[in-house]
């Protein structure tokens, strides 16, 4: 697929080296906001991604990724790319950089970011935005290299987000928060202001019950509708005996009056015009004491608070906010172990924490890109506001989850891969140059979840599980063997057969990209069947399935319904429609 054609689809998913498809793929000033979280220094192994039916942590444990950086050739290369790349700022601060921190990790995780972070800047459009999610650890010197190639002129926010409720430390604060900082490409950015409900006691102090118009009126203070010094043209004239001229002032009407006008023609109208509209509908008051005529204020269902740059779920508030009975913040809480929402990622942020961010900084109809998209919450909230979307991750195991984790919430949705194997070529290369990745892409044809990563030692026969429920209590197990090799045999049969028993499993699954023997397909029949205590349908307790037959649709794996209690990866709840500002009253 050509840039053109790429640039043209709608929503991308990319499994590689993001800065190679950065290069590669995406088109210079085409994208309108970047939301990146890269991993680092968080102590997390990324392999808790499944747990058992019980709910317990699985012993299928995968590492999908380290998240700690170490100085070799390839920092070398990205450190060299930052010198050649024609900034001469950036090039001067890493290396000063380079100076003080020697080659250790922390310079090895700047300096991969830096050669990314000049690519998403010259994808991004002119009135494009990027946010960059890290914590207090890499926060500092981050800021130096964004500095470096947005320019400081083009800092605008360091937002400080909980992310979770408390961690306990002998000699130190505890550290519970991240940092997101946020650039732009320039001066002419987009930006929408987004807001949160009042507090209850901000409305109750200030707002009093109209009980003939059932509406909250503003009641706490004056606002005249005119301004300081004298205008001429309408601006300045009398209107129903008060002169502003006069007094050396001049008519101005608060924007919050005209947002108040149900007539569309209310914008046309001059300045005396407008007063008068507002007066006979009763957003103007005359009362008596007031040498000038008030504006009179409603609360509207989507008034509130421009969002700060402190985004801080407060546990225990509920009923503190006006018109809810959410704590404070609950859109950016962080995600319990039990949380409804969580897929079970070990970085996994809240939708609501990137719905704020893609409302804020990406126009409708504007476009997405998450560079490490993990488990796909960026692009989840892409999806659910409406913006095309790309994003982009290293391992196929993230882009299994992330495929069906938008097809469990938009049943329905539409978007390309960009990377995975589309044919038995593409499946013989993957197999050749990562044995693992090819393991998890493997699995995912029959939705089965990965078992063991690169650096759990043996595997014990066992690459994938997929466990189903086909009876009233207790799951079953399917154990599931992936053979990359040019040569397959019967003993792998046998072996697969000794494995489903050791495993106390139910079916066993043999992928192969080589074809099978026949000798291996009569060990294969000689297991038996698998009868479901549900239905009372047979299914071959041992199943042989080739790469190129699960990828044309000519063969499948052949098991019990696992629309009923399902527990291979944990279900996205359905999207119903774009999120809107909850109502107030």
């Amino acid at each position: 697929m050509s840039v053109k054609q790429i640039q043209q689809a709608s929503n991308h998913l990319y499994y590689g080296d993001n800065l190679e498809v950065l290069r590669e793929s995406i088109p210079s000033e085409s994208v309108d906001l970047v939301y990146l979280d890269p991993p680092f220094n968080s102590k997390a192994t990324y392999n808790i991604l499944f747990r058992t039916p019980s709910g317990a942590q699985s012993q299928a444990q995968i590492e999908a990724f380290e998240d700690t950086w170490h100085w070799n050739e390839s920092a070398e290369q990205a450190f060299d790319d930052v010198l050649q790349s024609g900034n001469t700022s950036v090039a001067e601060m890493l290396s000063a950089l380079r100076q003080y921190l020697k080659e250790n990790d922390m310079m090895a995780y700047l300096t991969m970011m830096t050669v990314r972070l000049l690519e998403l800047r010259r994808i991004l459009k002119k009135t494009g935005s990027l946010f960059l999610h890290c914590d207090p650890t890499a926060s500092h010197y981050l800021k130096i290299i964004l500095d470096g190639i947005f320019g400081v002129e083009n800092f605008r926010s360091e937002i400080i987000w909980r992310r979770t409720g408390s961690h306990h430390t002998k000699r130190k604060f505890g550290p519970i928060h991240d940092v997101i900082l946020f650039y732009t490409r320039s001066n002419d950015y987009y930006f929408k202001v987004v807001k949160r409900p009042y507090m209850r006691k901000h409305v109750e102090k200030r707002y009093t019950l109209d009980v003939g118009s059932g509406k909250m009126q503003f009641t706490s203070g004056g606002n005249v509708l005119t301004g300081e010094g004298i205008r001429k043209g309408e601006s300045g004239m009398p209107w129903r005996n008060v002169d502003p001229t006069a007094k050396g002032r001049h008519w101005a009407i608060p924007g919050f009056l005209a947002e108040q006008m149900d007539d569309e023609e209310f914008e046309s109208f001059g300045v005396l015009a407008k007063l008068e509209a507002l007066y006979q509908v009763g957003l103007i008051e005359f009362t008596e004491g007031n040498a000038w005529p008030v504006p009179v204020r409603y609360l509207k269902p989507d008034d509130g608070q421009a969002l700060q740059d402190i985004w801080a779920a407060q546990p225990y508030t509920e009923g503190t906010v006006f018109g809810s009975s959410d704590i404070v913040d609950a859109d950016v809480a962080w995600l319990g172990t039990t949380d409804p929402e969580r897929l079970g990622y070990p970085t996994q942020k809240p939708v609501g924490l990137l719905e704020r961010i893609v409302e804020a900084a990406c126009p409708e109809g504007g476009s997405v890109l998450d560079p490490f998209c993990g488990c796909g919450t960026t692009i989840h909230a892409a999806q659910k506001l409406k913006r095309p979307w790309t994003g982009i991750d290293v391992t196929h195991l993230s882009i299994s989850l992330i495929e069906k984790r938008l097809k469990d919430a938009f049943p329905g949705i539409s978007f390309d891969v960009h990377g995975t194997p589309k044919d038995i070529a593409g499946a013989a290369a993957l197999a050749l140059a990562d044995k693992y990745q090819f393991q998890w892409w493997a699995c995912s044809l029959v939705n089965a979840q990965p078992y063991q990563g690169k650096k759990k030692g043996a595997d014990g026969g066992i690459d994938g599980i997929i466990y189903f429920k086909d009876e009233a209590k207790g799951h079953k197990k399917i154990i599931v063997s992936v053979k990359g090799g040019e040569n397959v045999n019967v003993a792998m049969i046998r072996d697969l057969a000794h494995v489903v028993v050791r495993e106390k499993a139910d079916i066993g699954l043999f992928l192969t990209l080589s074809s099978p023997t026949k000798p291996m397909s009569v060990e294969a029949v000689k297991a038996g069947y698998y009868t479901s205590p549900a239905t009372g349908h047979k299914f071959p307790k041992l199943q042989i399935l080739s790469i190129d037959g699960l990828l044309s649709g000519t063969e499948k794996a052949l098991y019990p319904d696992l629309s009923q209690g399902a527990t291979t990866f944990k279900k996205a709840q359905v999207e119903e429609s774009p999120v809107i500002q909850p109502k107030l009253f």
